[in-house]
C-alpha cells in the first residue's frame, strides 16, 4: 500500500522518466541495480561491523538505535515529513568515505585473522587425521604380520603330522610369548612417555625463565633474522661468483704458464744441444780461433762479475735514506735551477727583441751599421 501511494504522488507530478528511451531506461536500471548491489555489500558489512562491536545489542534496538536503520513505523512517519527535511536527514544519518573505509579495513582486518584461525585449525585437523592414518598403517602392517606369523607357527608349523591337529603347548607358548612382548613393550613406551613428560616440564620451565626475563623471541626478531640469513646469502652468492671468476683465471694462467713451460723446455733442449755441439771435438776442430777467445774474456768477466757480487755489500738503512733526501734536495735544485734558466732565457728574448727594435730605430737608418747579437 505504501508503495502505491509513493507510485501516486509521484504520478500526479511531472516524471522524467517519460523523455527517456528505452536504451537509457535500461542503462539507468543497470546502473540502479549496481548501485543496490553495493549498497546491500556496504549493509551486509554494517551490520557484521555492528555484531562484532556490539554483540549483546545486535536486536532490533540496536538497528532501531542506529541512524539511517529505523522500523517500519519510523519510515512511514518520515515519508509524511517534507522532502527537504528528508534529504537532509538522510545526509546527515549517511556514513561519509574515511567512516566506510575504517569499517572495511577492520573488516578486512577481521577476515585475514578468521582465515589465518581457520588455516591453523585445518592444519591441526590435518596433523590429526594424518596421525589416525599413520597409526592405522602401523597397526595394519602388525596385523599382517602377526597373522603371517600365527599362520607359520601355529597353524602349519604346530601342526602335528600324524593327527593333523594343532599341538595345544604350541599354541599356550605361542601367545604367552606374544603377551609377555606386548607386556614388555607397554612397559618401554610407559617409560619413554615419563621421559617425555620430564623433558617437557623442563622446557616449559625454561620457557617460563625466559619469558619472565624478556629472551622470547619475537615476530620482530625473527623478521631481523630473515633479513640477516638474506643478507648473508647475497655474499654467499658474490663470494661464489667471485671464486668462480678466480678459479676461471687460474685455469686460464695454469694455461699460459704450461705453454711457457713447453716452450722454454724446447729452448732449453736446443740450448743443450747446441752446448753439446760446441763442446764436441769436432766443433773445436771447425771453429775460428776467435770464438776460443771470446771465450777466455767471458770467463774473465764472468770471474770478475762473480768477485763484485761476492763483495757487494748493501748500505747501512740510514745511509740509504740520507742519500734519498740528498737526491730529493738536489732533484728540487735542479728543478728550481731550470725555472731560472728558464726566466733567464725569456728576459734575453726580450732584451734581443728590444736590442733589434732599437737598432732599427738608431740614427743611421739601416740595421747593417749594427752588429747583430
Amino acid at each position: 500500500m505504501e508503495d502505491a501511494r509513493s507510485v501516486d504522488t509521484d504520478a500526479t507530478g511531472e516524471d522524467p522518466l517519460h523523455d527517456l528511451t528505452e536504451d537509457q531506461l535500461y542503462h539507468l536500471v543497470e546502473e540502479t541495480i549496481r548501485a543496490n548491489e553495493v549498497l546491500a555489500a556496504e549493509t551486509n558489512m554494517f551490520e557484521k561491523f555492528l555484531n562484532r562491536v556490539e554483540p549483546r545489542d545486535t536486536g532490533t534496538g540496536s538497528l532501531a538505535s542506529t541512524p539511517g536503520l529505523g522500523s517500519r513505523d519510523d519510515k512511514g512517519y518520515n515519508r509524511k515529513r517534507s522532502k527537504s527535511k528528508s534529504n537532509n536527514l538522510d545526509k546527515s544519518m549517511k556514513l561519509n568515505a574515511e567512516q566506510k573505509c575504517d569499517i572495511a579495513q577492520r573488516e578486512i582486518e577481521e577476515l585475514r585473522e578468521d582465515i589465518e584461525r581457520m588455516k591453523e585449525e585445518s592444519e591441526k585437523v590435518l596433523d590429526t587425521y594424518k596421525a589416525i592414518m599413520e597409526e592405522a598403517d602401523m597397526r595394519l602392517s602388525e596385523m599382517k604380520k602377526e597373522s603371517y606369523e600365527f599362520e607359520r607357527d601355529i597353524v602349519k608349523g604346530s601342526v602335528n603330522h600324524r593327527t593333523n591337529k594343532v599341538i595345544a603347548e604350541k599354541c599356550m607358548r605361542y601367545f604367552e610369548d606374544k603377551l609377555r612382548a606386548r607386556d614388555t613393550l607397554i612397559e618401554k613406551l610407559r617409560l619413554k612417555n615419563s621421559t617425555l613428560k620430564v623433558q617437557k616440564k623442563k622446557l616449559m620451565l625454561q620457557l617460563k625463565q625466559k619469558e619472565e626475563m624478556g629472551e622470547v623471541l619475537h615476530e620482530v626478531d625473527f623478521n631481523q633474522l630473515k633479513i640477516e640469513n638474506q643478507q648473508y646469502l647475497e655474499k654467499i652468492d658474490e663470494r661464489n661468483q667471485d671464486l668462480l671468476r678466480l678459479k676461471l683465471m687460474a685455469g686460464n694462467t695454469l694455461q699460459v704458464l704450461n705453454s711457457y713451460k713447453f716452450f722454454s723446455s724446447k729452448v732449453l733442449n736446443n740450448n743443450n744441444l747446441k752446448i753439446l755441439n760446441r763442446n764436441s771435438p769436432w766443433f773445436k776442430l771447425l771453429a775460428p780461433k776467435n770464438i776460443f777467445q771470446e771465450r777466455a774474456k767471458a770467463e774473465q768477466i764472468n770471474k770478475r762479475l762473480r768477485k763484485q757480487l761476492a763483495n757487494f755489500k748493501v748500505p747501512d738503512v740510514m745511509e740509504y735514506v740520507a742519500e734519498k733526501a740528498s737526491l730529493y734536495d738536489i732533484q728540487k735544485k735542479v728543478k728550481s735551477w731550470e725555472r731560472k734558466v728558464d726566466i733567464a732565457e725569456m728576459a734575453l728574448r726580450t732584451h734581443r727583441k728590444t736590442w733589434n727594435q732599437m737598432q732599427l730605430s738608431g740614427p743611421m737608418g739601416s740595421a747593417t751599421n749594427w752588429p747583430t747579437a
